[in-house]
């Protein structure tokens, strides 16, 4: 199941993610979604997680976590809508 992970410090980086989520169950992919130009995280990212029930309990868990000072949002990643 695919994570969305919002309100990020821009700090952080893809292991960061992986080490909060670790606990959780077994990682697929992590990654930290930056600015094509800056190269600066836009302060959200996605982690999929292969069991969808330890993903549940881990938007349970860590939704409102407090990250280096900001409020983690963390819920199921919607698809993307197409652009137009």
């Amino acid at each position: 199941m695919n994570i969305y992970v919002g309100n990020l410090p821009f700090d952080t980086q893809e292991g960061d993610l992986r080490s909060l989520f670790a606990e959780y169950g077994n990682i697929n992919s992590v990654s930290v979604i930056t600015d094509r130009e800056t190269g600066r995280s836009r302060g959200f990212g996605f982690v999929d997680l292969a069991d969808s029930s330890q993903a549940r309990n881990a938007i349970e868990k860590l939704d409102g976590h407090d990250l280096n000072g900001r409020f983690l949002k963390v819920n199921e990643a919607k698809p993307r809508s197409p652009r137009r």
